[in-house]
Formats: structure tokens, C-alpha cells, sequence
């Protein structure tokens, strides 16, 4: 992991503008991604709800699911799992060392090496359905090599500009880059500034094109927005359905109510500990961030605690206006090259009228938060998938 090109850790020396390395790495791996039937989720935000979402009925159905997402909060080997167990330790030092001369002549960034890993692992454990979680963008993301049974696109919004482009329309081109000839495509949520990009470049790939209708319906998952990823799901069980797949209703109630059984699932609305009531969710962009003060405003509670921290490439003033001002905020930074550091961070917020201490750490700015709040507060800790990593 030290050696490679790593978005997460360094940022945008790691994006490679093409699939040529991709394509070259799964040639050495015997194209195993040609052996897989897989489910293909791009979107700004709600892909990884909606792929364990997924791999929970599928799993329920009584499918092997192979379930490929990104990022990983405690172990590497959760980006890579078979009917939620993580990837064996042993088949990840087995797949360097079997391909290390290639690796060390290719030199795939991290996120390549992992898709060719999932891809291999997969393949190599025969799973009936591979859902895999789109890194970023879409039409160049290392996963963009399958040819999938189906197509999901969450939603839009604005994140990763810098390489996706800076309006709606255009990062929608870069999602819709997942469209292939012939294969279905399900859409999340419905924007006039987008919907048109997904009608134009499914009509050019003669695919058929599915808006998620929004349905209402029980599941483990705590937050509201989780709605909406539940009526993708459920959008995508119905265009699989019409391919030869019968997934009951049955199924699909029970493993809506099993996901965090089922897949391990966690860093969404995620209860820590009870009293204070300790909520953690890694929503870190705008449209995320939106969704977190709406369900913290929902969430009964006396006094709000702040546990914040980001990183140092994104644009965050737009997050920041979003934030409650009658909240106390513990700023800090996540273990990471990225992070951005607490000083610089806690003036930004000034700027906003946020008002905290500063943490040497995210497990120190947690220890405090909770400390000081009663018994009938609520501490909640995000801002960034690193931030949350630090704490599940």
C-alpha cells in the first residue's frame, strides 16, 4: 500500500486519465472480469448504500455475491468481500506475490491493483454476481473494464470537480460513461439538468433506461436518506428480474432488514455508544453533508457535540455554511496525508460562525466531545470517510 499511487492518502497525483493501465493489469490476470455477471454503481453519493444494499437480497436469495467498494474504514480487506467475509488475508499476500514482477513493470496506482484484485478473487471463487462500487467518476474509473448485467447511477451532485468537470451535465458524462450496448440502466433520482445526458446516452447505446421509483419500505438502516438508495436497490432487483433472476418479495423484505448482518455494512448513521447518544456518518460533499444536518435536526437530542475533520483538496465552504452554528465543535485531523490540519480548519470555520476546540486527534476530539456531553446530548462524528474510519 506505501508503494502505490493512492488517491485516498495523496490526492490527485494518483488519477490516471485513461484505461490503458487497467486493461494492461487485467490482461496479466487472465481477464477475470470477463468471467464475472456483475451489477456496475457510479453516482455521486449512496453507491456504497445501494451495493450492500444489493449484495444483502442477493445474499438473502441465496446468490454468492462478490461486493467490491471503496473506502475502507478499519482493514484494506473490506473493499473485497464474498457474502459479507472479507478476503482472506492470505489470498491477498498470495495475489502480490504470484503478479509482483508484472506489478513492479506496470506500476498500477492502488485503486487498479484492488480492482484487479476483486476481479480475481471473484472469478476464482466463481461468485454468481459481482456488485461493484465505481471508485470515482465513471467512463475512467478502473472498474469501467466489465461488461455488466446492469448499470446504476445514484444520483449527481457536486463532487471531485477538479476531475469530473464543473457543471451537473458534465460530471453526469462522466457517470454515464458506465452505459454499455444493450445493457440496462437504472438511475437513482430524477434532475432536470441531468436527466437528459442519461436519456441521450442510453438511446446511442440502444439500453434501456429505468428512474428509480421512490418507494417506502422497513430495513435495518437507520437514516432517512437511505430511502431513496433503498428505491435504487429495489429499482435494480426489478431490471434483474426481467433477466431471469426471481428474486421474491420475500427475499427482498428480509434482506432489506438484514444489510449490517448480511455485509458488514458500516459508517452510515451508525450508532457508537448510547449515553450521550454518539452517531458517526462518513456524508463528507455537499449533497451528503445536506443529508446529515437534515437527519441530525430529526434526531431527538439537547445540545449537539461536533466531532469535524476533512481533507485538504476539497473546496469546503459550501459544507461549512451547511453546518449548525448552535453547535460545540472538537475540530481535528484524521491520520492522513490529506487531512486537513485542525488549525487551518478550525479559522475556516470561524469564518462561519462554528466555534470549538482543536484535537491532536480524532479519538481525542471523540474522548472530549463525549465527556462533555449529558446524558441527553448527542455527539456526532464526521466530515470525512477518514475521520469516521478512525472511530468504527
Amino acid at each position: 500500500m506505501s508503494q502505490l499511487p493512492m488517491y485516498q492518502r495523496i490526492g490527485k497525483a494518483a488519477y490516471k486519465a485513461d484505461l490503458n493501465n487497467t486493461i494492461a493489469l487485467c490482461k496479466l490476470l487472465g481477464n477475470p472480469q470477463k468471467e464475472l455477471k456483475c451489477i456496475h454503481i457510479a453516482g455521486t453519493n449512496g453507491k456504497g448504500s445501494v451495493a450492500h444494499i444489493l449484495s444483502s437480497i442477493l445474499q438473502t436469495a441465496g446468490l454468492k455475491v462478490g461486493l467490491y467498494t471503496s473506502p475502507h474504514y478499519r482493514d484494506f480487506r473490506e473493499r473485497v468481500r464474498i457474502n459479507g467475509q472479507m478476503i482472506p488475508e492470505d489470498n491477498v499476500v498470495d495475489f502480490v506475490e504470484k503478479y509482483q514482477a508484472g506489478f513492479e513493470t506496470m506500476k498500477p496506482s492502488f485503486f487498479e491493483m484492488t480492482a484487479g484484485l476483486a476481479f480475481y478473487h471473484f472469478a476464482d471463487e466463481s461468485v454468481d454476481v459481482a456488485i461493484l462500487e465505481v471508485g470515482m467518476g465513471g467512463r475512467l474509473d478502473s472498474t469501467n473494464v466489465v461488461t455488466p448485467l446492469i448499470s446504476v447511477i445514484t444520483n449527481i451532485g457536486y463532487d471531485h470537480m477538479e476531475f469530473l468537470g464543473d457543471t451537473l451535465e458534465k460530471i453526469a458524462m462522466e457517470k454515464a460513461g458506465i452505459i454499455k450496448p444493450g445493457i440496462p440502466v437504472v438511475v437513482g433520482e430524477s434532475n432536470p439538468e441531468t436527466d437528459n445526458v442519461f436519456e441521450q446516452m442510453a438511446t446511442e447505446n440502444g439500453s434501456d433506461l429505468y428512474f428509480a421509483k421512490q418507494r417506502d419500505v422497513a430495513s435495518d438502516l437507520l437514516a432517512d436518506y437511505q430511502k431513496k438508495n433503498i428505491s435504487t436497490a429495489l429499482e435494480t432487483i426489478e431490471a434483474l428480474n426481467s433477466r431471469d433472476y426471481n428474486i421474491s418479495s420475500n427475499q427482498i423484505q428480509k434482506g432489506l432488514k438484514n444489510v449490517t448482518r448480511n455485509t458488514q455494512f458500516m459508517g452510515r448513521w451508525q450508532q457508537l455508544s448510547e449515553s450521550p447518544l454518539t452517531i458517526c456518518d462518513a456524508g463528507h460533499n455537499v449533497d451528503g453533508m445536506r443529508e446529515v444536518v437534515a437527519q441530525l435536526e430529526k434526531t431527538l437530542h439537547k445540545n449537539l457535540h461536533f466531532v469535524f475533520g476533512t481533507v485538504n483538496d476539497k473546496n469546503i465552504e459550501s459544507v461549512l455554511e451547511l453546518l449548525p452554528k448552535n453547535a460545540t465543535y472538537y475540530f481535528c485531523s484524521a491520520d492522513i496525508p490529506r487531512a486537513l490540519h485542525v488549525n487551518q480548519l478550525s479559522t475556516q470555520a470561524a469564518g462561519f460562525g462554528l466555534h470549538g476546540n482543536t484535537y491532536s486527534s480524532v479519538s481525542a476530539a471523540l474522548e472530549s466531545a463525549q465527556k462533555n456531553a449529558a446524558s441527553d446530548d448527542l455527539v456526532f462524528v464526521g466530515g470525512s470517510s477518514f475521520v469516521v474510519a478512525e472511530v468504527v
